[in-house]
């Protein structure tokens, strides 16, 4: 069975850090692109960050650039994103994903083929 399994959110405070993770089951995503989405309550799902599957390509939302940092370790089939200097208004439920294809750093939700189960991310002010 194919699992993606984020964990490393929680509280903190504006200005602070948090790095989040997923971890991969049930199969190898080394040729997959990959990519952190969020949503918050009443919102759509919102793109966050990509990585191609070399990890030499990334894309992110303008409102994350200079402060998260996606990355990945293929040998641990693990997925992270380092997010500094948050914000309230980062807050969200976060999701990664993976998408088959590999091509490219896809920005849309329907370019990814498996999704995680989220992990809390809320910035207090």
């Amino acid at each position: 069975q194919v699992q993606l399994v984020e964990s490393g959110g929680g509280l903190v405070q504006a200005g602070g850090s948090l790095r989040l993770s997923c971890a991969a089951s049930g199969r190898t995503f080394s040729g997959y692109s990959k990519a952190w989405f969020r949503q918050a309550p009443g919102k759509d799902r919102e793109f966050v960050a990509a990585i191609s599957y070399t990890g030499s390509t990334t894309n992110y939302v303008d409102s994350v650039k200079g402060r998260f940092t996606i990355s990945r370790d293929n040998a641990k089939n693990t997925l992270y994103l380092q997010m500094n200097s948050l914000k309230p208004e980062d807050t969200a439920v976060y999701y990664c994903a993976a998408d088959a294809t590999g091509q490219g750093v896809p920005r849309t939700p329907d370019e990814y083929d498996y999704w995680g189960q989220g992990t809390q991310v809320t910035v207090s002010s």
